[in-house]
């Protein structure tokens, strides 16, 4: 089988390094471009020593011309950046952005949320947000890929089959998030000079964070009604992981052990997913580096309420490894195949 040529535009970004650890190991791919703005010019390893002595092209600015041979563009980039991008493509590439250019439906949405115009707005019909257990085979009528967030990425895998078979109410979703710095990229560090990123809890976003309206899209969707729900992110002092933690309201007659048995039942067939024992405490040291969410159902102390644990780690499962599954099923690849 011929190889992919692949370019990975933002490379030396901490899920860019991640990607272009994964995508090493794939049997199907050559990485063909690293493209960088600040970089040029550089080893990539100089970014993350593990590259040390890999056969890997040095960084380049990017350049429309790399298009004519390449097969796969990989985007972790600023948003807006694989707009631009997305308008030049030829038949032949493929665009899977990490960013959020090609996350929501309407443009409008996207200029209220990310106080942009969006770029090609023509474009975002012909696009696919794709989270792999939760939208499948549909990946592979699309030649723009949207990937999901990776807060959403931790809610919907918890929440998506309660919703579909409205074994919660949904009214009242209360969503709790956690996240390792590294999800906020590099500037994270110029962001928080004046404060002690590494010994300090702290919550931003409330009410206003980006994801919300990613979140509210997908769910709105399941049974084409408006879900309520209360979003609040937090940064630890952790370098990876996401950890949500989802309190609902059960509709009545319904118990935990019957919210177990529909996780495990629909995602039977999910190699990465991983449905704990009921009323299991989960950690971020359960998935890290690798492409895997864990999902926990719990009891409340609260008669007809239930807490929900999904932890997943940020930069693979909700970025770059989430990425390659995508590509994996869009070229009918094991969905597997570099990131056991």
């Amino acid at each position: 089988m011929r190889k992919l040529n692949v370019l990975v535009a933002g490379s030396t970004g901490y899920i860019g390094i991640q990607l272009v650890n994964i995508l090493l190991k794939h049997r199907y791919v050559k990485i063909k471009y690293l493209c960088g703005n600040t970089s040029i010019g550089k080893n990539i390893s100089s970014y993350d020593s593990r590259l040390k002595n890999k056969k890997l092209p040095k960084i380049v600015k990017f350049n429309y011309k790399f298009l004519n041979d390449i097969d796969i563009i990989f985007t972790a980039l600023p948003n807006g950046e694989a707009q631009k991008i997305s308008k030049k493509l030829l038949k032949k590439n493929t665009l899977i952005d990490l960013a959020a250019d090609f996350r929501l439906e309407k443009a409008s949405e996207y200029l209220k949320w990310y106080k942009q115009k969006h770029q090609a707005p023509n474009l975002i019909k012909r696009s696919f947000y794709s989270l792999p257990e939760l939208t499948g085979n549909k990946i592979k009528n699309f030649q723009i890929i949207g990937c999901p967030g990776c807060y959403p990425t931790s809610i919907l895998l918890a929440l998506t089959p309660l919703i579909r078979k409205r074994l919660i109410k949904q009214n009242n979703i209360i969503i709790d998030s956690k996240s390792g710095y590294s999800g906020a990229g590099r500037g994270v560090h110029k962001k928080y000079k004046n404060k002690n990123l590494y010994e300090s809890f702290s919550a931003y976003g409330v009410s206003i964070h980006r994801h919300n309206s990613e979140i509210q899209q997908f769910l709105n969707k399941l049974n084409k009604t408006k879900v309520e729900f209360t979003f609040t992110p937090h940064l630890t002092p952790m370098f990876r992981g996401i950890l949500s933690t989802i309190y609902i309201d059960l509709k009545q007659g319904i118990t935990i052990n019957k919210l177990h048995k529909e996780l495990v039942n629909f995602y039977k067939k999910s190699t990465f997913i991983k449905i704990a024992k009921l009323n299991s405490m989960l950690s971020t040291n359960n998935v890290i580096n690798s492409n895997k969410c864990e999902i926990s159902i719990c009891k409340s102390k609260n008669k007809n309420k239930a807490i929900i644990l999904s932890t997943i780690d940020n930069l693979i499962k909700g970025g770059a490894g989430q990425a390659v599954q995508n590509m994996n099923i869009l070229k009918g690849f094991k969905e597997n195949e570099a990131l056991t």
